[in-house]
């Protein structure tokens, strides 16, 4: 189940919303303070959050900005009484998924946050599987990674024996050494997932 935080200091709005979502079966958690909620939120389950915009010692961008920093998947909404449309694109452009002003319609708040939770679900699920291939392609030897990367660089066989100095044999070898420990249909099909890995920015073979 996709769990929806709830940061607001305003305990009342904030036990509001809570019970506006457990009236259509959703799960949340509340928190007033927003470090508590950054030391405290679990990672590794699919969850959403509410942010308010204005809070005490932390503000709900900075909370925004430290998830960012961290690589956190979680979609974030925003809501605000004093919103206006500089503060909203502010938080659109580093990744907020909506921005509400209170007091919201309760029909739009769970419309929201059921989307949400919906790209917080696929965004967990896209974080498994680059994480599962991450652990395949740490498992592989020196070797394998290399001639991994040079496949990755649309190297042929023969090129790749070539710069490795290592005959075409061996590199069919070594390839189908990488298939096994991968899991992978084809080295074609491994090349496409690595390529979507790098597209995140953190490397597929260190």
């Amino acid at each position: 189940m996709c769990l929806v935080y709830i940061l607001d200091d305003d305990e009342e709005l904030s036990e509001s919303l809570a019970w506006l979502l457990e009236s259509v079966g959703i799960l949340s958690e509340r928190y007033r303070d927003a470090r508590t909620f950054l030391r405290s939120y679990d990672r590794d389950r699919p969850a959403c959050l509410v942010l308010d915009v204005r809070m005490p010692e932390l503000s709900g961008f900075g909370v925004q900005e430290v998830l960012n920093e961290t690589g956190a998947a979680m979609p974030v909404v925003f809501v605000s009484a004093h919103g206006d449309i500089r503060m909203s694109v502010r938080a659109m452009q580093r990744g907020a998924v909506d921005f509400l002003e209170k007091p919201y319609d309760p029909q739009h708040m769970l419309d929201v946050v059921q989307s949400a939770q919906r790209t917080a679900r696929e965004r967990f699920a896209r974080e498994a599987q680059q994480a599962g291939l991450r652990a395949k392609l740490d498992a592989l030897t020196a070797r394998e990674k290399e001639v991994l990367d040079l496949s990755v660089e649309g190297a042929s066989n023969k090129q790749i024996a070539g710069r490795l100095g290592i005959s075409a044999k061996t590199v069919d070898v070594h390839r189908a050494h990488i298939r096994e420990k991968t899991g992978a249909e084809s080295i074609a099909a491994l090349v496409r997932d690595v390529l979507r890995l790098d597209a995140t920015g953190r490397g597929a073979c260190p």
